[in-house]
């Protein structure tokens, strides 16, 4: 029985291990509105459901979505980004105010909670759909993003070296609607027990004074 312990574990600690079969169709996509005054920040950065999290947690963020972007397939669904041939990331998409949270913060915000140094994989999230790619709106962000894996790897921040994509963001599909504020709808679920909660509370303890109030 201890043999199975350690594959079990690593299947229910999976962003893909689901405790009952989800509907994977397209249903009433999210519609993203972005104000007068407001910005847009696209990462990718493992599991949506983690970095979505993680973001909606800050002062300035007035809305994450997560979907699809990077890949081929037009209107993808999740079961065919899991597949990992439509060459999508799973990645969301941030509406924030610059006035309250820079794009800067955001960015240093996103490195400290995923691992940049793993290719297509974070934790027991393995392919190209959980690969770290930043995908830029502008000449600032692209500058930004830049200057900032640099920095990281000149101060050797972390044990290996930054492999964090920066691309030009295409299209951006808001995945289905039960993706959405998963973590806070879902809670008890093993892989966000063991796995969001954690990234939740590094961000409350590390950056008190980003938080919502």
């Amino acid at each position: 029985m201890k043999k199975l312990a350690i594959p079990f574990l690593l299947l229910v600690l999976s962003c893909q291990a689901k405790e009952k079969e989800i509907i994977t169709e397209q249903i009433n996509p999210v519609k993203m509105e972005i104000e007068q005054g407001q910005e847009v920040a696209t990462f990718a950065g493992g599991c949506f459901w983690c970095t979505e999290a993680v973001f909606l947690e800050l002062d300035g963020v007035k809305s994450v979505v997560s979907g699809y972007i990077g890949g081929k397939t037009i209107n993808p669904t999740y079961k065919e980004i899991c597949t990992g041939e439509t060459g999508h990331a799973e990645a969301i998409q941030i509406t924030f105010d610059p006035k309250k949270i820079t794009f800067g913060e955001l960015l240093e915000i996103f490195f400290a909670t995923h691992d940049p140094t793993t290719i297509n994989r974070q934790g027991n999230d393995v392919g190209t759909q959980y690969r770290s790619e930043i995908f830029f709106h502008n000449d600032v962000q692209k500058k930004i993003s830049e200057d900032y894996i640099s920095l990281l790897n000149s101060e050797n921040t972390f044990s290996k070296k930054v492999v964090t994509k920066i691309s030009g963001a295409p299209k951006f599909y808001p995945a289905e609607d039960y993706h959405q504020n998963y973590y806070n709808q879902n809670k008890g679920q093993s892989y966000c027990s063991y796995v969001i909660t954690p990234k939740i509370e590094k961000v409350r303890t590390k950056y008190k004074d980003k938080l919502k109030k």
